[in-house]
This record gives structure tokens, sequence and C-alpha cells, in this order.
């Protein structure tokens, strides 16, 4: 059984010819679980020293929302704004895990925090390599 939002992307791929709407639904899930795990970890790091974790997550839990929300409304896809974006977001997510690395030894969620936003660059990544090939949207 497919959720909502397979069959959401399935009808827009009719409307939308190049676009791979899978790569694009992965990635949304990537944002969705670096949201989440950002979300979680800044509230969990109150301890001394981690107020720049902290800010940096809290910072990546609103750029993966807005990138993933951005996702959600392909037909008014610039190609040029959603390359920014998502190079922004892969920045935000590997700057969010280097600072969680930093405290890894001294939280469990600082952990696994970097590893989510490290598979949502990714996942950002990807989708930017896909999207070269492709041509204009706008």
């Amino acid at each position: 059984m497919t959720n909502v939002n397979d069959q959401m992307m399935d009808m827009m791929s009719m409307t939308m010819p190049g676009m791979d709407m899978k790569m694009m639904q992965e990635c949304m899930e990537a944002c969705s679980a670096a949201e989440q795990a950002t979300t979680m970890c800044a509230d969990a790091s109150s301890g001394d020293n981690m107020g720049r974790m902290m800010s940096m997550c809290m910072n990546t839990a609103d750029m993966t929302n807005t990138m993933m929300r951005m996702m959600m409304r392909p037909m008014a896809h610039d190609m040029t704004t959603m390359m920014a974006m998502l190079e922004a977001t892969m920045m935000m997510c590997k700057a969010c895990a280097d600072e969680c690395t930093t405290m890894a030894d001294m939280s469990d969620h600082a952990k696994m925090c970097a590893q989510v936003c490290m598979n949502c660059a990714d996942a950002c990544e990807a989708l930017m390599g896909s999207m070269k090939a492709m041509p204009s949207m706008s």
C-alpha cells in the first residue's frame, strides 16, 4: 500500500516530465527526518558548551522544513531557486553534522543527529545531480 505522499508524487510526475519524483520523495523524507532529529537534538542540548550545537540544530530544522515544503510544490519550481535551496540545505545539514559530531562523545542524540543530517545532505546532493541534466522548469 502506498502512502499519500507517494500517490501525490505519482500524480504530479505526469505534469512534470523529466523530474525524478522518486528521488524528490526520498529527499523530502530525508529533510523530514533531519527536521525531527535536529529539533529533538536541540531540545536535548541544554548542557554546558552546547549552545552553538543547539542553535545550529534549530537553524537546520527550519531549513529542512522549508526545503521539504518547497519540494511539495513542484509546479512552482524555478530551477535556479531550487538548486540554490538544495545547496543551502545541503550546506546547513553538513555544518550541523560537523557541530553535532564535536559533541557526539558527550551525547548519543548528537551522534544520531549528525548521521541524519549527513543523510539529508546526501539526498539533497543526489537530487541536485539529477536536476542538472534536466531542462529548465521555469
